[in-house]
This record gives C-alpha cells, structure tokens and sequence, in this order.
C-alpha cells in the first residue's frame, strides 16, 4: 500500500501529514500500444477485398500529394497576387526561388521577439552588390542606417529589422 506524504506547516515547524491511498483504485492510461485493450476475435471485422481497376483508381490518385511541385500555369494575372521568375536578368547576381516558386525572403525573430531580423537566402553571384542595393533603398525611404550582415558562403543576407515586404518587391521588379 501506497501513501502520499504532506509537509504541513504547524507554529514554524514542518511536520510531516500521511495520507493513505485507496486500494481498490486503478490507474488506466490508454496512450500506448501495450496499455490498449486487445482487438479480440477478428472474425467480427469484415473481409476486405482488393480490387485493380483503373477507373475506381483516379479517385484515389487525386488524395495522395504529388512528389513533386507542378509547374503553375502560365497567367496574365494570379489572383493571390503572385509573380513568376522571368529569364534570368543581366544582373550580377540570381536570387533563386524555392521549391514552391516563392522568394526566400524570410522574417526571423530571435529572443522572444526582441530581436527582428529579415533574411534573404538562396543568392548566388555577387552577394555584395545585391546589399549595397537593399541597404541604399531602404535607407533611403526610412532616412536612418540599419545593420546588415552577409554570409558569403551559404549565399544569406541579414537586415536588421523587418523589411520582407520592401525586399520582396524590390526583388520582383528587378525580374527575379
């Protein structure tokens, strides 16, 4: 038999209280596999019958997700606003979309918020021309200084604050 053990403050001294437990209780906890009641006689479920015909089978072709992206249909206009890329431009350097046809330009908040940062991913060329250009804009339409940071080496740009829409359009209407 089991007992929960209190401390109970009495005139300044800590004095130990024992409950006793029930006995004819039982913790049931049904989150695993070896806690659950067993399936039983497995005559009680009905058969199952496999069945190959092509017909019946788009019907379940159109639930699984495709392994890969579709390329978008080419539009005039897209209702959400997007952009294609457009052939490459004759810039010195590329930002390469993802694996859904999306800018990598992402907004990172760091120690609970305080810190904002805008990332821009994915750049190959020359990295450093590419944030002279954001940083000359963006000083410009806010007349202060920010602090950017680049990586070279994974192709990353960091500013300091939240700029991912002026970055975003900035990029699309250089083409990219």
């Amino acid at each position: 038999m089991y007992a929960r053990v209190f401390i109970r403050h009495v005139c300044g001294y800590r004095v130990p209280v024992v409950q006793p437990l029930l006995q004819n209780t039982q913790v049931i906890r049904n989150a695993s596999f070896r806690s659950s009641e067993p399936v039983g006689d497995l005559t009680q479920f009905p058969e199952v019958e496999i069945v190959k015909n092509p017909s019946e089978w788009r019907f379940v072709e159109r639930l699984i997700a495709p392994r890969v992206v579709p390329v978008p249909l080419e539009q005039k206009e897209y209702p959400s606003g997007w952009k294609p890329p457009s052939p490459k431009p004759d810039l010195k350097y590329h930002v390469n979309r993802t694996k859904n046809f999306m800018l990598p330009v992402y907004l990172k908040r760091t120690f609970r918020g305080q810190r904002i940062l805008t990332a821009v991913r994915r750049i190959e060329g020359d990295i450093w021309q590419l944030e002279a250009e954001l940083r000359y804009l963006i000083e410009k339409k806010f007349n202060k200084p920010i602090v950017t940071r680049i990586n070279e080496m994974n192709g990353q740009i960091e500013l300091k604050g939240d700029y991912v829409t002026i970055v975003e359009e900035y990029l699309l209407s250089k083409g990219l």
